[in-house]
């Protein structure tokens, strides 16, 4: 009996190494053995599925520990003045995000939902984050737009939120970094 790692749903180089045994197993046994093998495959694809996860959420915290973590995300407020077409995000002077949007994917952005642009590990300290937005502003016109953010990381996790939105004063789009507390 062969059991590929594609029908336990295991990711490809993940290390992972069954080792099955045991009379459900065994070659003799007809119908009722048949039924206990598929049991415990079942068994052993559902404990892989949860073995996944966990190790999924251990990289996550060995990769960006709650100490250096920062994350940025992007919300759309905005539609008539703007149609969001791309946005760049710069950490410190370099590019770590850039991004170009479908129409399906503003149109999500308008109704409420919120992108997140990038997690990533910073040292405690002062940092600066800019975020460039292009798109087609008032009149059909080519519309660009910076807004820099210098802040200060703490020992705890940072959470920004790039804000596009509609300004009425002055019928334009707005684009502001604030910083989440």
């Amino acid at each position: 009996m062969a059991i590929s790692f594609k029908s336990l749903g295991v990711a490809a180089g993940t290390g992972l190494w069954l080792t099955l045994a045991g009379p459900a197993l065994a070659e003799s046994g007809g119908e009722a053995n048949g039924k206990a093998v598929a049991e415990t495959v079942e068994d052993l694809k559902k404990q892989v599925i949860q073995l996944n996860r966990d190790l999924f959420i251990l990289e996550e915290d060995l990769l960006f520990p709650a100490s250096t973590q920062v994350a940025v995300f992007l919300s759309v407020d905005a539609g008539e003045f703007l149609k969001l077409d791309s946005v760049k995000l710069k950490v410190d002077g370099d590019v770590v995000a850039a991004y170009l949007y479908t129409d399906r994917q503003v149109q999500a952005l308008e109704r409420g939902g919120m992108q997140r642009l990038y997690v990533g590990n910073l040292k405690t300290g002062n940092h600066e984050v800019t975020a460039f937005v292009e798109g087609m502003g008032p009149d059909n016109r080519a519309y660009k737009q910076a807004a820099t953010l210098e802040f200060e990381k703490a020992t705890g996790t940072a959470a920004l939120e790039i804000r596009v939105q509609d300004r009425s004063s002055d019928y334009q789009p707005e684009v502001s970094i604030v910083e989440w507390e």
